[in-house]
């Protein structure tokens, strides 16, 4: 991950500017050593007040916090503390949103079990024959945010509305473990 630490009305010195470097890539151990983004810190002094400005960008996920007291190095704590919160409201959400679907596909499994179900084959005017149609709500998000939900389904691809286009998109592993996008074109 890029850190830039920037000062405003201040010197940011070598020791404050690893402190706080030091401080913002732990945020990396949520996402894994994989993750790849860019942080902004921005210190700055108004009055007798140090403020933090941290803006986090790592996969698509974007994260701001500011924190204000009369220590830098307090301020640095305070903010971090604060984007630690975040990410894990936002990865407790999702994990809960995961579990909500893993229940569902379960129940429609079972249900679907009960069933006597033909393979696929091609029926005697030499068309295939579809035995499972599958319906499912899809939400808009970035190419990111559905890599990383395609990651923590343990899918091969997935299929979601693409909040940049507002078209549905197909995003898929590859062979090699890098990530493909399918976007339709008329």
């Amino acid at each position: 991950m890029q850190i830039v630490t920037k000062g405003k009305n201040i010197e940011v010195t070598p020791a404050l500017r690893d402190y706080a470097e030091k401080k913002v890539a732990k945020l990396l151990k949520f996402f894994g050593n994989e993750a790849a983004g860019k942080a902004e810190v921005m210190l700055r002094t108004e009055r007798e007040l140090h403020i933090v400005e941290v803006t986090v960008n790592l996969n698509g996920l974007l994260l701001r916090g500011e924190e204000a007291t009369e220590d830098m190095y307090a301020s640095i704590d305070g903010v971090v503390e604060k984007l630690e919160r975040q990410v894990k409201k936002y990865k407790t959400r999702i994990h809960r949103k995961l579990r909500q679907d893993l229940a569902k596909e379960q129940q429609i499994a079972a249900e679907q079990a009960l069933e006597e179900v033909k393979e696929s084959e091609p029926d005697s005017n030499g068309l295939i024959k579809i035995v499972k149609t599958k319906k499912f709500a899809i939400k808009p998000m970035s190419a990111e945010e559905a890599a990383m939900q395609m990651d923590l389904l343990g899918h091969n691809f997935f299929v979601f509305a693409n909040a940049e286009t507002d078209e549905v998109n197909v995003i898929y592993k590859r062979k090699d473990g890098t990530y493909g996008l399918i976007e339709p074109e008329f």
